[in-house]
């Protein structure tokens, strides 16, 4: 790891600041709470677990009001969902999974009282810690499997008056004590070597011979994936060469696991017939909050893999799958 990679760590320790502002109107039914912004000196929006957030609810009202009180609850759970693909429609909707509770905790923010007229900060700070020692997840927005962290914040007024809520979702990102071994690999593609191919169109098949690298398996999540591919030989002309990121989402149920794999995103790395016996760079950055670490627990997996697609323009294609490791 660089010193500029430990310098951008040192720098998401610093504060966090959540900012609220509650707008007040002469009509009630236009009464709302909404965020500004996040403060945070660095470039992302993040906080590394555990940490002490500290930040402030600021209320602009132009005349004030009274109000029983100024609360916030803070709450973070793990969603799953079945896939219809493994266990079929009526079962997904039948065989509810009940989510993970990773935090919850209210924390109240200020007494009953008045607001002033004009802008009034209310100062708030809290400790993010599981459950019942609760081991936090990262935060992770996928198809069966879902991550989440939320600060909900209340301002309760009068009888015939709508309350205020805003609801703010946070960043959490759990590093690693030490970095995992690269662990590169090569290979190699030929027709023999493909499986799950019937015979009678593996001898109907042109000959190819394709080769390359993966310089990581073991890939940290907020660098790139990269390696490269050479076609070797190929008597028949390629049409494209694309490189896709998969996430393999495993959720336990009470008849078994439900497995399910998607495409996260595809990347294009080759167009036409490319050049033989030339090194076609491997590059592909992981998108934020649609990958994590890949994270395995007795409820569900989260797994990614990625898959390097050769498509002939016979309309042949053949496909590498890598197995990877994310971590941070």
């Amino acid at each position: 790891m660089t010193q500029s990679r430990h310098d951008e760590l040192d720098v998401t320790r610093f504060r966090k600041e959540l900012l609220f502002v509650c707008c007040k109107s002469d009509g009630p039914s236009t009464d709302r709470i909404r965020q500004l912004h996040n403060i945070l000196p660095s470039p992302t929006d993040m906080m590394l677990s555990p940490e002490t957030i500290q930040g402030q609810v600021i209320i602009s009202s132009p005349k004030g009001f009274s109000h029983q009180g100024l609360a916030m609850k803070v709450e973070g759970s793990a969603r799953l969902q079945l896939s219809t693909k493994s266990t079929g429609l009526f079962e997904s909707f039948n065989n509810n999974v009940t989510p993970m509770e990773l935090v919850y905790f209210h924390l109240p923010v200020a007494p009953a009282g008045k607001v002033p007229p004009g802008i009034s900060k209310f100062p708030f700070e809290f400790e993010l810690q599981g459950n019942d020692d609760q081991e936090l997840l990262e935060t992770y927005h996928g198809v069966h499997v879902s991550v989440k962290y939320e600060i909900m914040c209340d301002c309760i007024r009068g009888i015939m008056k709508n309350k205020l809520h805003k609801t703010l979702e946070f960043v959490v990102e759990v590093p690693l004590r030490e970095p995992l071994p690269e662990s590169p690999t090569e290979f190699h593609i030929t027709p023999a070597s493909l499986e799950n191919v019937r015979p009678q169109r593996l001898s109907a098949m042109p000959f190819f011979h394709i080769t390359g690298k993966v310089h990581r398996t073991n890939c940290p999540v907020n660098l790139p994936f990269t390696g490269e591919i050479i076609i070797e030989e190929a008597k028949s002309p390629i049409k494209s060469i694309e490189l896709q990121l998969i996430r393999v989402e495993s959720v336990a149920h009470a008849d078994g696991v439900a497995r399910d794999a998607t495409e996260i995103q595809n990347v294009q790395i080759g167009w036409g017939d490319v050049c033989h016996q030339m090194a076609i760079p491997i590059y592909m950055i992981f998108p934020r909050l649609f990958t994590c670490p890949t994270m395995l627990t007795p409820a569900f997996k989260v797994e990614f893999e990625t898959k390097v697609v050769v498509l002939f323009g016979n309309g042949h294609m053949i496909t590498e799958n890598f197995p990877i490791i994310l971590y941070r």
